[in-house]
């Protein structure tokens, strides 16, 4: 399958497709010819069945759409580790923050892969590519815990209400049920809102957050971590562990005010015979 990428260098400049267009992969240095057709989004390719970078993904307009979000010299950002392994990002922000946007299903190993070699990075997913998965996740919705934090929830059963595929993730999880970029029937406010998936477990319970649009994308613009995970489910975890204590007291306290009547039953049981 062919790497399907918005731009390639023309004249040594970087620029998008455009009919006619020949260039050059920004990877591999190999020729690419423009896709100019009316089925897909227009988009650069190799020639052939080459494939610089197996960390490929068809791109969608949903895609394209949230990359749209963010300035064309941080998208599709050619990366090398210090073994020489190179990949493209979707976006590297100037702080340094990775972003993937992923629609279609993504094998185990190459997403633990993915997140090893890029490090500081967020998912975002598609949470409309298979058509059950919106309304698993209004279903489970109603069963979140709140917490003292405003949009922060608590959530015993993840797997009822999200994707398997993506429960135990190292990094955070930002599914879009409402497909960004398209003309979907829901209202404004609902349709303003990302649910993120917290890495690891509070007290073996998950934690999500819901953060508006226009947060995620300030944060992404400005910092270097959109959401400070690991302080989130400590707080969390303290808060459970706290909770947990409070019930165990009330729970003595109640059963020191009111101790066994087992004198009572002594002589109910005497006055049968």
């Amino acid at each position: 399958m062919e790497k399907i990428m918005r731009f390639a260098l023309v004249n040594d400049v970087r620029c998008e497709t455009s009919p006619g267009l020949i260039g050059s992969c920004p990877g591999c240095s190999q020729p690419m010819i423009a896709k100019c057709g009316t089925q897909r989004v227009w988009h650069w390719a190799h020639r052939g069945n080459r494939n610089c970078d197996p960390w490929w993904e068809p791109e969608t307009p949903w895609h394209r759409a949230w990359k749209d979000q963010f300035p064309s010299g941080w998208q599709e950002v050619i990366r090398r580790d210090e073994a020489g392994e190179k990949h493209i990002a979707d976006v590297m922000t100037e702080n340094g923050l990775v972003i993937e946007f992923q629609h279609s299903h993504l094998p185990a190993r190459e997403m633990s892969a993915r997140e090893a070699f890029h490090r500081n990075m967020v998912w975002v997913v598609d949470g409309t590519r298979l058509k059950r998965d919106r309304s698993r996740f209004l279903a489970a919705r109603t069963t979140f815990r709140p917490t003292l934090m405003k949009g922060l929830f608590v959530v015993f059963w993840p797997k009822e209400g999200f994707p398997s595929a993506w429960l135990d993730c190292a990094v955070p999880v930002f599914f879009d049920f409402e497909c960004f970029g398209t003309a979907n029937e829901v209202s404004e406010q609902n349709r303003d809102i990302l649910w993120c998936l917290l890495p690891g477990r509070a007290e073996g319970h998950a934690a999500v957050l819901a953060v508006s649009r226009s947060t995620f994308l300030d944060a992404a613009r400005k910092r270097a971590q959109i959401i400070p995970s690991q302080t989130v489910m400590e707080m969390i975890a303290a808060d459970l562990r706290r909770e947990r204590a409070v019930a165990e007291l009330n729970a003595r306290r109640w059963a020191y005010a009111h101790p066994p009547r087992r004198k009572w039953f002594r002589r109910r049981r005497q006055s049968r015979f």
